[in-house]
């Protein structure tokens, strides 16, 4: 018997190791790493754990004496992430990566559709509305930051053109997007209330005629510019002292334009600082 064959870590370890090899160009690289992974995981939700998929980024720093980082590493350490996705875990996650690539700081990025049941407003019928979600966890200076991250779609009227016409208004699809820097790990589900509830209306997956005519008639009633949505999202997010620091971006998909109405606010409690 081949006595390699007893011992079949023997030959891998003979090989040689190249991405440990010196680099003489003495040039570091901030990010290097794999991108665009796709990987089935779990995240922890507010009715249970949710099975979706992943879209994956994960960078490290690389010295300017090391030529080349371990690119099989990244995978082993998300195969072996089992546990739902939340704030300590990802924490864990990041920490296991430094050691195991030997990095000074790095950053992941987790972006998958996420699920929520939702009964329509007068007909009740349920249904599942798809937002899309994720976390950005990075570490620099020793220090390890989790953003959770969701784009909420609402719709939004223009105050204007209610004002000017005789009848009807303009109205469009609007993307509001929150990242939030939270002491604690804090439901998609809340995230997406604080956009939801701030819009001209909600979205609904399933809607039967009388739903129809609610959320039309809602929507006029509640019409509202870019910069009414994106104050009044940022006044829920200020009261909840769960939530460090955000971004929050609202654009509108103009319906009579071929452009978009944008507005973006920054907070962070800690400084007081807005932008």
């Amino acid at each position: 018997m081949n006595a390699n064959a007893e011992n079949p870590n023997k030959n891998a370890s003979a090989l040689p190791d190249v991405q440990s090899s010196a680099d003489a160009r003495h040039i570091p690289i901030q990010r290097v790493g794999v991108k665009s992974v796709r990987i089935p995981v779990v995240v922890a939700a507010a009715d249970g754990p949710l099975n979706t998929v992943a879209n994956v980024d994960m960078y490290v720093s690389l010295p300017a004496s090391q030529k080349g980082t371990h690119m099989s590493r990244f995978f082993r350490l998300l195969d072996e992430t089992r546990a739902p996705l939340c704030k300590p875990v990802l924490e864990e996650l990041m920490r296991r990566m430094l050691a195991t690539l030997n990095a000074s700081s790095g950053e992941i990025e987790f972006t998958f559709p996420y699920f929520v049941r939702k009964s329509a407003p007068i007909s009740k019928q349920s249904s599942l509305m798809s937002y899309e979600a994720g976390f950005v966890v990075s570490a620099e200076n020793g220090v390890i930051t989790v953003k959770e991250h969701v784009l909420t779609p609402v719709t939004s009227l223009c105050p204007c053109s209610k004002e000017i016409s005789r009848y009807g208004a303009h109205n469009q699809r609007s993307h509001i997007t929150i990242d939030a820097e939270c002491a604690e790990s804090v439901p998609f589900e809340d995230l997406i209330r604080y956009s939801e509830k701030n819009g001209s209306c909600e979205l609904w997956s399933l809607l039967k005629r009388e739903d129809e005519k609610f959320v039309t008639e809602y929507a006029y009633d509640h019409a509202k510019f870019v910069e009414d949505i994106s104050r009044d999202v940022a006044t829920d997010l200020n009261r909840d002292e769960r939530i460090v620091a955000y971004t929050l971006q609202v654009e509108n998909f103009e319906s009579i334009h071929n452009h978009s109405a944008y507005a973006l606010i920054s907070h962070d409690r800690r400084t007081g600082a807005s932008s």
